[in-house]
């Protein structure tokens, strides 16, 4: 047999044995045989905000900070501070399950379930008091928080080794639930005599339902066996998720209104509002790229009401734009078959 028949004969050998030797159940951790295994990784961490921006606008109420001050003498109202409201929904908690496929001891197939809730942001907030006083003559404040669940496909890559093994990983994030949630508490006094006031309180929660979205992730980690099938990892990853607004529904609201005899502190009668007492536009909202003269916008208000060109369609909104993506840390185990 020459040189070149053996040569060939010891590549074949080897090309038969790899498959053989990954099938092996008795290989040890670390080697091909291990790698070459199905693994499940359970594990959570935290992100933080990368590129904060400003918030979208909660229905009428900008995304602002305003202190303001009521003079009952002439009933004129002076901004004494106003601040932009700005931050991100990417900071905040994430947990997720994976599954995971090595094609060889260089190269897995991933995808994971997340589940992410992120921190409450303040949105908007207006305060007003009557001048030369602490009394408060009128208040709202509304903080959101996003809520979502991803399914996140990738590649991982390692120079395969036994004990500590560093990772890449990259891929998308496609989001299959996600909705971003408001709540706002409001507070108005309004003088109806020398001696009696209106006083209505307003707690309404609010639901967005976003577009369909695709976003990016990477990762940096590393792994350690703790056990014969156990690992721990340890990574950063950042993520990119925008989200762009779809719809919006209103999930609770309650109002009630009290007048009141500042005199005696009385209440003289009390009416309610509550969530089936809301219009279809009030309750219900399409965001568009665009408003022009056939979108269903407000025309006025009636009290606490407000008024629509249609009460019976949803209203029409601006598009918001948010992003749940951010750079975090996360830790967990992975259970290799």
């Amino acid at each position: 047999m020459n040189r070149t028949t053996m040569l060939i004969a010891v590549m074949l050998l080897l090309t038969v044995s790899e498959p053989l030797l990954a099938q092996n159940p008795t290989a040890t951790p670390g080697t091909k045989a291990a790698a070459s295994r199905f693994y499940l990784k359970a594990g959570g961490g935290y992100f933080f905000s990368v590129f904060p921006g400003q918030f979208p606008d909660v229905g009428p109420y900008p995304p602002h900070d305003v202190r303001s001050t009521y003079n009952p003498a002439n009933g004129q109202t002076t901004t004494v501070s106003d601040k932009v409201l700005t931050g991100s929904y990417g900071e905040g908690a994430r947990g997720g399950l994976s599954f995971g496929w090595n094609i060889n001891r260089f190269i897995a197939l991933e995808g994971t379930v997340n589940y992410y809730r992120s921190k409450e942001n303040l949105m908007t907030r207006q305060l007003t008091t009557v001048q030369g006083s602490d009394q408060v003559a009128g208040s709202i404040e509304s903080n959101g928080y996003a809520r979502a669940f991803d399914f996140a496909p990738g590649i991982v890559m390692s120079p395969g080794f036994e004990k500590l093994n560093p990772y890449v990983r990259f891929g998308m994030v496609i989001p299959f639930y996600g909705r971003l949630h408001i709540e706002t508490d409001a507070t108005t006094s309004t003088p109806v005599s020398a001696t009696v006031v209106a006083q209505t309180t307003i707690h309404r929660e609010e639901a967005v339902h976003p577009n369909i979205t695709l976003g990016f992730q990477g990762a940096l980690g590393l792994t350690m066996p703790v056990g014969q099938r156990f690992d721990v990892f340890v990574e950063t990853e950042y993520r990119n998720v925008p989200a762009k607004s779809k719809k919006k529904e209103v999930t609770r609201y309650e109002e009630t209104t009290r007048v009141v005899n500042t005199s005696n502190g009385a209440v003289i009668s009390t009416q309610q509002r509550g969530l089936n007492d809301l219009s279809t536009a009030e309750r219900n909202t399409d965001y568009v790229t665009t408003l022009d003269a056939g979108s269903n916008t407000a025309i006025g208000r009636e009290g606490t009401q407000t008024r629509y060109k249609d009460d019976n369609r949803a209203a029409n909104e601006l598009k918001s734009y948010i992003n749940i993506g951010g750079l975090g840390a996360n830790a967990g185990i992975r259970f290799r078959f």
